[in-house]
C-alpha cells in the first residue's frame, strides 16, 4: 500500500535503554488503517483496553502523537492465575503535511477503536472550476 503524501508514518524506533521511557512497562504500537477522500483523511487505530480518560492526542510541530494507557483488569484483592492480556501503553506518531487543517481535527473512541478525522484545507481539496462562455 502506498503511503499518502498528506500523512506519513514515522519510523518505529527501538528503545535502547529503559531509562528513555518515563514510565515502566510495555509499549505497544497500535495497528492503524488510513482512508483518504477528496476532503479528509480518516485514521483508525486499534487500542483495545484504552478508555477515553487514558487517551492523549498531542499535536506539536506537525507531529501527531497518539498514546493511551491500558489499566490492569484484575482488582487488588484478586490473585493472578493466568495473564495473557498484557497491559502497558499504546503509542504511535505521524507527521502531518501542510494540506491538513490542524485546527479541525476530530477524535472519537468507540470500543477500543480510535477514529481521527483529519480534514484537508480548502485549497488542497480537488474541485471543478466552471467555465462561462464570454
Amino acid at each position: 500500500m502506498a503511503e499518502s503524501k498528506e500523512l506519513r508514518v514515522k519510523d518505529k524506533q527501538e528503545v535502547s535503554t529503559p531509562a528513555e521511557q518515563t514510565r515502566p512497562g510495555l509499549v505497544f504500537t497500535p495497528d492503524v488503517d488510513i482512508f483518504e477522500t477528496d476532503t479528509q483523511i480518516v485514521l483508525m487505530a486499534d487500542m483495545p483496553g484504552v478508555e477515553a480518560k487514558d487517551l492523549v492526542i498531542d499535536l506539536r510541530d506537525d507531529v501527531l502523537t497518539i498514546s493511551g494507557d491500558i489499566a490492569p483488569v484484575e482488582g487488588p484483592e484478586e490473585e493472578d492465575i493466568l495473564i495473557e492480556y498484557e497491559t502497558g501503553r499504546f503509542s504511535r506518531q505521524f507527521t502531518l503535511a501542510d494540506v491538513i487543517d490542524q485546527d479541525k481535527i476530530e477524535a472519537t473512541l468507540n470500543q477500543g477503536v480510535l477514529q481521527l478525522t483529519l480534514p484537508k484545507v480548502g485549497k488542497a481539496a480537488p474541485r471543478k472550476i466552471s467555465v462561462s462562455a464570454g
